[in-house]
């Protein structure tokens, strides 16, 4: 296997290099480097890093024209700024544009993209199937469901995985980090009446394996298929923390930019790919917060607005 990965210094990619590394010939990175931590991706023989973007149509062609990948994964996308119309519509749009044309003119087996929950919108059913309408209504789920939209047209052997909040090493967005960070340096903290579903970075990598030697194609949810609200992380953060006793500084209703419940339903995923997850909720985050005892927290992202 020869694997090219965008965006592969975030959680998702960096976890997915360290699990796929030594089964692939090489692996070539392209990252900006505007999330994602350089410092994330561990030396080894066979990978090479680049810096730069996917919008560099340029770049791109180049590096896939030379690298000749067999397997693509897309992990890049803008989300840093959610009123970064323009950067997030380059990056999330164009820059998958360019992947795509880039891999339709060499013999790519395989492209994996990685597409947000957010394009569901406010769902009218919960858990969400994946042939219930995309209504996105935020600048980074509009922007990313464009740019899954255009893998219809693509030559290529694609899927779509829209994904529910994996959590694993070096995850830096969402109430988990958040939470953690502020809890720690006795900060206040708000939380929201949201719920949301939560799935092991291990359960992700496994689907991961079987979708990189699938023939199947088409768009996937990728989730454990329960909902669990913000105070329960929120609690489960305080009592690992040992101040069981914290209340949060404020509780909310979800904003203008925000959903009530992303739960998705993964029952189609389960039957075409034979998986499922395993791994509980609390073993889940338990595992996410003992990761943070150890490694800490540096910076922290949001897909929502900065509260007034």
């Amino acid at each position: 296997m020869r694997l090219f990965v965008t965006g592969g210094a975030g959680s998702l990619g960096s976890n997915l290099i360290e699990h796929l590394g030594n089964r692939c010939n090489e692996v070539l990175v392209l990252d900006n480097f505007a999330t994602g931590k350089r410092a994330a991706l561990l030396p080894r023989p066979n990978l090479r890093i680049v810096e730069g973007t996917i919008e560099d149509f340029g770049l791109v062609r180049e590096l896939v024209e030379s690298f000749r990948p067999t397997h693509v994964i897309h992990s890049a996308a803008s989300y840093k700024d959610p009123n970064d119309w323009a950067r997030d519509a380059s990056v999330n749009v164009l820059g998958t544009l360019n992947v795509l044309r880039a891999c339709e003119n060499v013999d790519v087996q395989r492209l994996v993209n990685f597409q947000t929950a957010l394009c569901y919108g406010r769902p009218v059913q919960v858990p969400i199937p994946v042939e219930a309408p995309v209504t996105p209504f935020t600048s980074y789920g509009i922007s990313k469901t464009a740019g899954e939209s255009y893998l219809r047209s693509s030559t290529v052997s694609w899927v779509s995985l829209r994904l529910a909040n994996v959590t694993g090493p070096r995850l830096a967005i969402g109430p988990i980090p958040t939470f953690y960070k502020r809890l720690k340096s006795g900060e206040p903290c708000s939380v929201s009446t949201t719920v949301r579903d939560f799935l092991d970075m291990s359960d992700f990598l496994s689907l991961l394996d079987v979708v990189l030697e699938s023939h199947a194609t088409g768009i996937f949810n990728v989730s454990t298929g329960e909902g669990h609200s913000i105070h329960e992380i929120f609690q489960v953060v305080a009592n690992h923390l040992g101040v069981p006793e914290a209340l949060p500084h404020s509780i909310h209703e979800p904003g203008k930019d925000d959903v009530p419940t992303v739960v998705l339903d993964p029952s189609l995923t389960n039957k075409v790919f034979k998986w499922s997850a395993k791994v509980g909720f609390s073993e889940t985050i338990s595992k996410m917060l003992h990761w943070y005892d150890t490694n800490g927290i540096t910076d922290i992202y949001s897909h929502l607005q900065e509260k007034k």
